[in-house]
């Protein structure tokens, strides 16, 4: 990878108004919390600029006044390869990556390859709601193995996974690694024990691992297909530069597929949606942040873990009672506010209302998520204090 020495200032707050952001546009605030005079800490984009050499990737690429159909070159995918080599000792080859426009389209566009309607598909909640929401609107089985709340930490239940697996006949288990948005990073041990379940009995492991290289001191993310060849053959894997990098708006997600039976089933539910053509600003900003973004993500996750301590410091000083689950990956916090309200829906609207902040509900992710929020810290830190304020003020008055 190429090391490119700038200084980044994620101190800066960037306006972002007028941009046709998804997270800070009034209508769809509005239309999403009843109101749109709301702080937005929730949709799970940065509000930090992107690293110089991606900014001028795609300057350079828009100075060419024509835009039109796009392949991916060999580069492109020579720096995916690479990538993933470097951060995670994981060698794969250029013909396993397969483009779709975002990762949770690519889990649409796998629950119809390899599953037929009624079948059962694994998730645990709490979990990113969009999971749920594509097996049902799929016409798809739900099974819920909920992670448990020992207090601290969330665990998986293994004697849950396996008997629900076996009993509900499940197809596919949705793996969230790192999770969101409860911030664990799977242990090794974890994912072979888990992995062992789904061959054993004959389920496709899809993991969703966009949130892989936001990982903090004293953590390492583990791509459960790198474990051994069996668990290969038995993955799908989405990775993406959105979270990494910013970039979630250039919609490119680089999806896994080591199997070759698997490809080409994939392959038919692409071409019969077809899915294949990639915009030229996004070729060139993906191949930009694998080649030169590591940099900034090396800086940016120094910072994140400050704003981390900054939360756990605010919440004992003027939350006492609320509980923060620090992440051990993402820049999602998870706090359990069930100590001042247990009930989700009071709760949230304290926090629309009275706070005027604009925060995912723990209710999003599943009932195992009632009386907790979801935070987004990926901000300066001056409106991460503004956040808190606003929260400290919705749960205290």
């Amino acid at each position: 990878m190429i090391k490119i020495n700038i200084k980044y200032n994620f101190d800066n707050t960037i306006d972002r108004r007028n941009t046709y952001s998804r997270k800070w546009d009034p209508e769809i605030l509005k239309e999403m919390f009843g109101r749109d005079d709301l702080l937005p800490l929730w949709v799970a984009d940065m509000e930090f600029r992107v690293a110089k050499p991606i900014e001028d990737a795609i300057i350079n690429r828009a100075n060419h006044p024509i835009y039109g159909y796009s392949k991916r070159p060999e580069s492109y995918y020579d720096a995916i390869v690479e990538w993933i080599n470097k951060r995670f000792d994981y060698k794969i080859e250029k013909e396993w990556i397969m483009y779709t426009p975002g990762v949770v389209p690519a889990i649409n566009y796998i629950i119809q390859a390899f599953t037929d309607e009624k079948d059962s598909i694994m998730i645990q909640e709490p979990v990113y709601y969009p999971f749920r929401r594509s097996i049902e609107n799929n016409n798809r089985n739900v099974v819920n193995s909920p992670l448990e709340f020992d207090g601290e930490k969330y665990n998986i239940n293994f004697k849950d996974i396996e008997e629900k697996i076996q009993s509900e006949n499940v197809k596919i288990f949705i793996l969230c690694s790192p999770h969101n948005p409860i911030g664990r990073v799977w242990t090794k041990a974890e994912l072979e024990k888990l992995g062992n379940i789904c061959l054993e009995n004959n389920v496709l492991i899809m993991a969703d691992e966009i949130h892989n290289d936001l990982v903090y001191e004293g953590h390492t993310h583990t791509m459960i297909s790198s474990i051994n060849k069996d668990f290969e053959m038995n993955s799908i894997t989405c990775t993406a530069p959105s979270k990494t990098f910013n970039l979630a708006g250039m919609e490119a997600s680089n999806i896994i597929i080591p199997n070759s039976e698997f490809r080409e089933k994939f392959q038919q539910i692409l071409d019969l949606n077809n899915i294949g053509f990639q915009n030229p600003l996004s070729i060139a900003a993906v191949e930009s942040a694998y080649r030169e973004g590591e940099d900034w993500l090396e800086q940016l996750l120094k910072y994140l873990q400050g704003n981390i301590e900054f939360i756990e410091e605010y919440l004992n000083k003027n939350l006492p009672k609320a509980k923060f689950i620090k992440p051990q990956a993402t820049y999602l916090a998870w706090i359990d506010l069930r100590k001042y309200e247990g009930n989700g829906e009071i709760l949230e609207n304290k926090i629309i209302n009275k706070g005027k902040i604009a925060l995912n509900g723990g209710t999003w992710f599943g009932k195992d998520g009632e009386g907790f929020m979801r935070l987004n810290f990926a901000c300066s830190r001056s409106m991460l204090e503004e956040g808190l304020k606003r929260l400290s003020k919705a749960i205290n008055e």
